[in-house]
Formats: C-alpha cells, sequence, structure tokens
C-alpha cells in the first residue's frame, strides 16, 4: 500500500487512537475488573498506562524506522520469520474481531435497558453491518467521522468527571455533600494482589486498539514527527481520563454492586437519583462503542490486506484499490460469525472480552520481543523516538504481560477466554505448517514436472541429433 502524502495529522491520528480504544471495553467491560480489585483498580490502570507507553514506544520506533501498512506484524516477520508474522497476523486479527463482537454486545445490552425485548443479536448484527458499509468510504472520510464521535465520547467522560465531582462535594446543588461516600467502608485490596492481577487483563483491554497508529502509517503524512506527538498525546489523553473518572466513580457506587450488563458510569448517576444524566451517558456511550468499532475496522481491514499481500490469507482477499473493501467486508463478515457463535456462552459479553483480550496481549508480547530484535539490528541514533532506556522497558514489559495473561484465571469467567485463546494460537500454528506443507508439496510437484519436461525434451533432441547424424552419414 503506497504512502499518502496528504494523509492524516497528528491531531487526526489521535482522534483516531482514541476513537478505537475508547469504547464498550472501557464504559461497560471495565465493571469487571472493578468488582473484583475495588479501588486498588486505579493502580492496575496507572500501571496499564505504564505499560501502553512502551509498547507505543516500541511501536514508535519500528514505524518511524520503517512505515508499513502491516506494522508490528511486518516486523515480526523480519524478526523472526514468515511464521511468527503469519500467526501474529492473524491471531491479532481475530482477536480484534471477537473485541468488536464484543462491542457490539455492548451496545446491544446498553439498549436493552430501556427494552428488555430487544434481540442482542439483531442488533449487534445490525451495527456490525454499518459499521462495515462506513468503512467502505475510506480513511480520510472516516477520519472526519471518527474526529466527531471522539470528541463525543471524550466529552461525556468530562461531563461524568464533572457531575461526580459536584456530587462529591456538594458545590453548585443544595445537596449535601458525598465526600468519600462509599470509598470509606471499601477495602482497598478486597480480593489481594491475585484481584489486581487478575483484573489487568481487562484494563488492558480497554486500552486496547492504540496499535491502530501503527497501522495507519501510510496514511500519515509526515511520520517521524505526527507518530511520537500522536503517541504522547494518546497515552496521556487515556491515562488521564481513565484515572479521573475511576476516581471519582468509586465514591459513589460499592463495587460489588457493578456488573458487565450497565454501565458502571450510569450505574453510580442513576444510584444518586441522576437519571437523566445517566440516559444521556447512555446514548453518548452507544454512539461511543460505534467509534471504537469504526476506527478498529479501519485498523484490521489493513492487516488482513497486508496478509494477502504477502501471500499469508488467500489472494481472494486482496485488494488492489487504495480502500481495502474486500478485507473490510470478510472483516465485517467474520464479526457476525464471531457474535453469533458468542451467544452459545452463558456470559456472551465476558467470553469475548476474555479470549480476544488474550489474542491482543499476545500481539502485543511479541511486539516486545520484535522491538528487541528490531532494536540490535537497525541503526537508530537519528530516530527522534528512540528509547534511550532500551532494553529493560521492552523486556520488562514483555514479561508483565504474560503475567497478565497467566493471572487471567484469577477473575471468574475468564478461564474460557484463556482457553479459547490458546485455542486460537494453536491453530494458526498448526495452519501455518499446514499451509506451508502444502506449498512445498506443489513446488516439489512443480520442480519434479519441470525435471520430466527437461529430461523429455533432452530425449527428443538426443533423437533428433541422432536422426540428423544418421541422414548426413547416408548422403
Amino acid at each position: 500500500m503506497k504512502r499518502n502524502k496528504d494523509g492524516l495529522g497528528s491531531f487526526q491520528l489521535t482522534m483516531l487512537a482514541l476513537g478505537s480504544v475508547i469504547g464498550g471495553s472501557f464504559f461497560l467491560g471495565s465493571a469487571v475488573a472493578i468488582k473484583a480489585s475495588g479501588p486498588s483498580v486505579l493502580i492496575a490502570f496507572a500501571f496499564g498506562g505504564v505499560l501502553v507507553y512502551y509498547i507505543l514506544k516500541a511501536l514508535s520506533e519500528m514505524t518511524v524506522k520503517k512505515p508499513n501498512a502491516g506494522s508490528f506484524r511486518t516486523y515480526a516477520t523480519e524478526a523472526f520469520g514468515t511464521a511468527t508474522g503469519f500467526v501474529v497476523g492473524w491471531v491479532y486479527w481475530t482477536g480484534m474481531i471477537l473485541a468488536m463482537s464484543s462491542e457490539a454486545t455492548a451496545v446491544s445490552i446498553l439498549l436493552r435497558s430501556w427494552n428488555q425485548n430487544i434481540s442482542i443479536v439483531l442488533i449487534g448484527s445490525s451495527i456490525i453491518i454499518g459499521v462495515t458499509l462506513l468503512n467502505l468510504f475510506g480513511a480520510k472520510q472516516l477520519s472526519k467521522l471518527e474526529s466527531g464521535l471522539a470528541f463525543i465520547k471524550i466529552f461525556s467522560i468530562i461531563c461524568f468527571i464533572i457531575i461526580g465531582i459536584i456530587l462529591i462535594t456538594g458545590l453548585f446543588t443544595t445537596r449535601a455533600p458525598i465526600g468519600l461516600g462509599v470509598l470509606s467502608e471499601e477495602s482497598f485490596f478486597p480480593g489481594g494482589i491475585k484481584s489486581i492481577a487478575g483484573s489487568m487483563l481487562i484494563v488492558m483491554f480497554t486500552y486496547a486498539g492504540f496499535e491502530i497508529i501503527g497501522l495507519a502509517s501510510t496514511e500519515v503524512k509526515n511520520p517521524d514527527k505526527t507518530i511520537p506527538k500522536a503517541i504522547r498525546n494518546t497515552v496521556f489523553g487515556l491515562v488521564g481520563l481513565y484515572m479521573l473518572s475511576n476516581a471519582v466513580l468509586l465514591p459513589l457506587i460499592p463495587t460489588g454492586l457493578l456488573t458487565d450488563e450497565v454501565s458502571p458510569l450510569v450505574a453510580a448517576l442513576s444510584r444518586h437519583g441522576v437519571t437523566w444524566a445517566g440516559n444521556a451517558i447512555n446514548v453518548v456511550l452507544i454512539s461511543a462503542i460505534l467509534s471504537t468499532m469504526l476506527a478498529v475496522m479501519f485498523g484490521i481491514g489493513r492487516m488482513l490486506h497486508s496478509l494477502a499481500e504477502d501471500g499469508l490469507a488467500p489472494k481472494l482477499l486482496f485488494s488492489k484499490t487504495d480502500v481495502p473493501y474486500r478485507e473490510i467486508l470478510i472483516s465485517g463478515l467474520s464479526m457476525l460469525l464471531a457474535l453469533w457463535f458468542g451467544t452459545f456462552f452463558p456470559n456472551v459479553y465476558l467470553f469475548l472480552v476474555s479470549s480476544s483480550g488474550f489474542a491482543i496481549l499476545f500481539s502485543y508480547a511479541v511486539i516486545m520481543l520484535t522491538h528487541i530484535k528490531f532494536r540490535k539490528k537497525e541503526n537508530m541514533k537519528n530516530n527522534k523516538s528512540r528509547n534511550t532506556s532500551f532494553p529493560y522497558p521492552s523486556l520488562l514489559t514483555f514479561v508483565a504481560l504474560v503475567l497478565i495473561i497467566i493471572s487471567m484465571p484469577f477473575v471468574q469467567g475468564q478461564t474460557s477466554g484463556l482457553i479459547a485463546g490458546i485455542s486460537i494460537v494453536l491453530f494458526y500454528l498448526c495452519s501455518y505448517r499446514l499451509v506451508y506443507m502444502f506449498k512445498n508439496s506443489i513446488q516439489r510437484e512443480h520442480v519434479t514436472d519441470v525435471k520430466i519436461r527437461k529430461e523429455l525434451l533432452q530425449e527428443v533432441a538426443d533423437e533428433l541429433t541422432d536422426i540428423s547424424k544418421k541422414r548426413k552419414s547416408d548422403n
């Protein structure tokens, strides 16, 4: 895919990244993490922000040095070979397909709070189809829509923070100030260190999607300046919003009352009689989740395009146009299948979140290993985004990601997601082996056919030479 010289600026790229990150995983899924770890969830979000910073820092170094639509998949291929690139590309694509199916489920759950007769599958399917079709308009048009939707979701979080502060302090209202509220009665570590470790999957999942900065690298102008600036804005914006909103939320509602069926923001405001704000935020949350789905579909369409371009996906999926139409349509169809498949599990949303969370964390772990190999190979002296404390941040981040994956069973309901995630990785490992064996078999047959043809042609040539010599001798 060629670079777009009139492409996205740092503001547009930041809004695209924020659009892909802040979605149902935060507005709905964070309830699971908050309930599991209680007030100590603030530590989890802060630690998650640190990990995100170093993952993006690593991705930034590689992207600025070698901008590529395949992003970390291409770098992994160069570092560890085709098998690694094949597995990480397909695992990431599958993880984001499951993640966006969970986002569609989240929208359906929010809508059902107004009407219990609404079918989750029907609404989710309609949303996926709409998001898929909107992505066919291309990066420039999508970035304008995404910027607007991202602004709405950020504004909604800021509004929640302001309303929460008013309730806590009693400012500008006749209500009695809540103060520390239920926070004074909560244990800071209700489940111990295990609960924090187990909740880290959900916390990291709320940050997932930031890697679109790398996947959109060919759509960016001046990547050496634009990408590092967008990364700084994205990380500080996310950590600030997440930490503030959770700090305000904790005094308003006991963490044990939170469920993955109601947004914790809405539940907290409704508990204090601010139902109008809760309903308004619900509307905004729906647009926020749609924004996430639009942005992520943009990224995974290009990931699939990269796989097909390198011969790691069927050529039938490859689009020669600037907008990867076929890849986007196939991704949309896969989301529908994942949504329908998820309905076979009792807790559809948590299964989709945990299984996709594993796949995404696996991809992030590969990014860090790739970065270590990349830095040893490439000259980074003139790279402005170079991490001067390398390799320690990359090594520690990799270890932390592995520990988070191992800790998944500490939160009830995540074990099935862990099993599904491991199965996805093994499936693609086996798939690569089968494809590799099949290609080798075809190549061997081709070589054998060519050899036989050459031998036959040689025999014919020898016979013709003998006949020619015989005629000359007869004459």
